[in-house]
C-alpha cells in the first residue's frame, strides 16, 4: 500500500529559496586562500595627490620572478612560481603549494609617468608607487573678489 502525502506548495517555494540563497553567497562570498589560485592574487589600490600606490600580495615569489609593465593606464604585474626540486625518493602524503604562473591587469585611475614609478618588495608584498603626471594632478584655481 502507498503512503498519501499532502502536497504543500510553499515547502518547495523554502527549499528554493534556500537554494538560491546558498547560490549568491557562494557566488558573491570574498574569495578564500584555500580556493584563491595564482592567476588572481590579492591587489589594494590608492591613490594620493602625487601618486597612485599598489599593493599586491605575493608570497614566496623574488623580485626577478617577476615582470611589471605599464601601457597607457593599463598597468600588468606578471609572475611565476618556480617548483622547488625534491629528492625523488620523497613520497608525499600532503602537497599544496601551487607553482604556476598568474597574471594580473589594472587599469589605473590616470595618467602616470611610467619611468619614475619604483617597485619594493617586502615580506611577500610588492609596493608599486606610481607618480601621476602633472594632467592628472588637482589643479587649484582661485577665486578672486571684485
Amino acid at each position: 500500500m502507498s503512503n498519501i502525502t499532502k502536497w504543500e506548495p510553499f515547502r518547495d517555494l523554502s527549499t528554493m529559496r534556500k537554494d538560491m540563497d546558498r547560490l549568491f553567497d557562494e557566488f558573491f562570498a570574498m574569495p578564500s586562500t584555500t580556493r584563491m589560485d595564482w592567476s588572481a592574487p590579492m591587489v589594494d589600490m590608492y591613490q594620493t595627490e602625487n601618486d597612485i600606490v599598489v599593493k599586491a600580495t605575493l608570497p614566496g615569489l623574488e623580485p626577478e620572478d617577476l615582470d611589471i609593465q605599464i601601457t597607457g593606464e593599463l598597468l600588468t604585474v606578471r609572475g611565476e612560481l618556480k617548483e622547488e626540486t625534491v629528492d625523488e625518493n620523497a613520497k608525499y602524503h600532503l602537497r599544496e603549494h601551487r607553482y604556476q604562473s598568474f597574471s594580473r591587469s589594472l587599469t589605473l585611475p590616470a595618467a602616470v609617468i611610467a619611468d619614475k614609478s619604483k617597485a619594493e618588495m617586502k615580506n611577500g608584498v610588492l609596493t608599486l608607487t606610481l607618480p601621476k603626471a602633472e594632467e592628472a594632478k588637482p589643479k587649484v584655481i582661485t577665486v578672486k573678489a571684485k
